[in-house]
């Protein structure tokens, strides 16, 4: 955290004037109580009544403006740091790989993300700074105790341990309560989030009921974690309050009794008193806030979890930089991988594949068999086992993955569309790019049309994930945005799976020129993709076992012969 803040230590040294000034000034109201008492009332003195009340007064004015000033930047600071962790957990999530979404639940990171981030914006901007003010005036008041009384004084700290003990104890257990509240809402986060992204399916499965069951029983343990938290912070003030205030009416019965004795003067008593009160109060704030700091604690530990996960995925200290201009090459070289969730079973295994620069090459083979891997590795998703990847002669793993991915223009079999603008989807990749030049590469894509059909064109928003278009419109914008980011080495992932006939037929034409000046794989079922190619490799089980072109294989009669039969001749085609 003093990370964070230390670039801010500006606004913190005025905190911490703040901060002091008021604990000063709320300590000499006792002092201002005491000469009011003994050289006011008692020796009868108006004078000097009149003076110490105005001075008290003063001391009101700069308690109040102290209090301001140390309200105000601690506040600030909590905001400033809240949106600084805020903004580093987001980059550092950008560099994590698939791989920990993929074994991890986005609901929880997002959690992690917002509610734990304002758990410690409220720690830092308030709850901190009540605590910080309540151990000064602890400290305070106990130096002030032991200059007024120290026989009184003896008497209260003999008490501290008692009052500390449950604090520490039952401190503890809201702390892991805490940690475990945190975990229940990130269940109940990844809960909606599912559902909600899903809601066609939940509804045409008629799944609505067991959801709001399955989601009220996440919401009951909630329930449970937070009761059991609060129970033991209930049960820990309470203890507090009765040991400390029982501590004071102890105090009052010892003081008073030397009050009549003579051993002290009535002022000295109600000072005494004044700052018993001080030191009880600022106990039993600390007793209060303690929790809140405990829940932070466990916020932070979530944080600092999350910002301590290292990307498998990174460039090395020295990366080996792609030859300019680029070329397009690619080579699989004795490539064996698996994906971490299935350690045991190669996804791929002793494969080999050379593309050269400005060739396409479809891959097919039957699910599972591999296709879409080669694509996760070319983009340095992952890192294979054994063998390299290489793009135009350097292996992946010695390259600055950034440099690797600005080689590749993706086209996914899902497309993703995000929550923005028309044109804002399609500079997705290239967001320097003009508005001509956002036009030009939709109306290659054919997408043109039914843009300028929408309410504000290039300017319309396509709602969370493109709900406001079809299928077939969103892979349209999806080739666009590969179209504009005009890159050396072109993916496309069954990019025409989503189009009906027409469409394919249009974006296809489009893709044909753009497929010829680039080195382009292509996963596809469709026989239109498959016959253009010049080479297609038949993946099975991560290996290749045949290769041609598509006359070549129907003629070997072998997998593909049977695929073709099977998708395209039982297609018409």
């Amino acid at each position: 955290m003093w990370e964070l803040v230390k670039p801010h230590r500006g606004r913190l040294a005025l905190a911490a004037l703040g901060l002091v000034l008021a604990a000063s000034s709320a300590l000499a109201l006792g002092q201002g109580l005491r000469s009011v008492i003994d050289q006011g009332f008692a020796a009868g003195d108006p004078q000097w009544l009149d003076r110490a009340l105005a001075g008290t007064l003063g001391l009101v004015v700069l308690l109040a403006g102290a209090t301001w000033l140390r309200f105000y930047n601690v506040s600030w600071l909590g905001e400033r740091v809240a949106a600084d962790l805020r903004t580093r957990v987001y980059a550092h999530l950008l560099t994590l790989p698939p791989s920990f979404f993929e074994a991890g639940r986005t609901g929880e990171v997002i959690s992690r993300l917002t509610n734990d981030t304002a758990q410690i914006e409220n720690v830092v901007g308030s709850t901190l700074s009540i605590a910080l003010r309540n151990t000064l005036m602890l400290a305070g008041g106990l130096v002030m105790l032991g200059l007024t009384s120290g026989r009184l004084t003896l008497l209260v700290l003999a008490g501290v341990p008692v009052v500390v003990a449950p604090i520490v104890i039952f401190g503890r257990r809201v702390r892991g309560l805490s940690r475990e509240r945190q975990a229940r809402v990130a269940d109940l986060g990844t809960h909606v989030d599912e559902s909600v992204h899903a809601i066609r399916i939940v509804q045409a499965c008629g799944h609505e009921a067991a959801d709001r069951t399955h989601f009220a029983a996440l919401v009951e343990r909630s329930f449970d974690t937070g009761v059991r938290r609060y129970r033991h912070t209930a049960v820990m003030i309470v203890m507090v309050i009765l040991l400390v205030f029982g501590s004071v009416a102890l105090i009052l019965w010892v003081g008073g009794h030397d009050v009549l004795a003579g051993r002290l003067s009535a002022g000295e008593l109600s000072a005494f008193v004044f700052y018993a009160a001080i030191v009880a109060s600022s106990v039993g704030a600390l007793s209060e806030v303690w929790g809140e700091l405990q829940r932070a604690a466990g916020a932070t530990e979530r944080l600092i979890e999350l910002l301590d996960t290292q990307p498998d995925i990174a460039a090395p200290a020295d990366p080996q930089p792609l030859p300019q201009p680029p070329r397009g090459d690619i080579a699989f070289r004795g490539v064996r991988f698996c994906y971490p969730s299935r350690p045991d079973i190669p996804a791929l295994d002793r494969f080999d594949l050379t593309v050269r620069a400005g060739e396409t090459v479809a891959l097919v083979g039957p699910s599972g068999a591999g296709k879409s891997t080669l694509f996760q590795l070319l983009l340095r998703f992952y890192d294979p086992q054994a063998g390299s990847v290489e793009i135009d002669g350097v292996p992946l793993a010695q390259a600055d993955p950034a440099a690797v991915r600005a080689r590749i223009a993706l086209v996914p079999q899902e497309a993703v569309i995000f929550a923005a603008s028309v044109a804002d989807n399609v500079r997705y990749a290239r967001p320097e790019a003009s508005d001509d030049e956002v036009r030009a590469a939709c109306a290659a894509a054919f997408a043109d049309a039914f843009i300028r059909q929408l309410p504000g064109g290039y300017d319309s928003p396509l709602g969370e994930r493109g709900v406001r278009l079809s299928g077939g419109q969103r892979q349209r914008l999806a080739i666009a945005r590969a179209i504009l980011a005009d890159r050396p080495i072109l993916l496309l992932d069954e990019a025409t799976s989503a189009l009906d006939a027409e469409s394919e037929r249009m974006v296809q034409a489009a893709l044909a020129p753009l497929m010829a000046s680039r080195t382009t794989l292509v996963v596809a079922h469709r026989l239109a993709t498959v016959q253009r190619a010049d080479r297609i490799i038949v993946l099975d089980h991560g290996h290749a076992i045949e290769s041609g072109t598509h006359a070549e294989l129907l003629a070997r009669n072998g997998l593909y012969a049977q695929l073709a039969r099977l998708q395209f001749i039982d297609d018409g085609s």
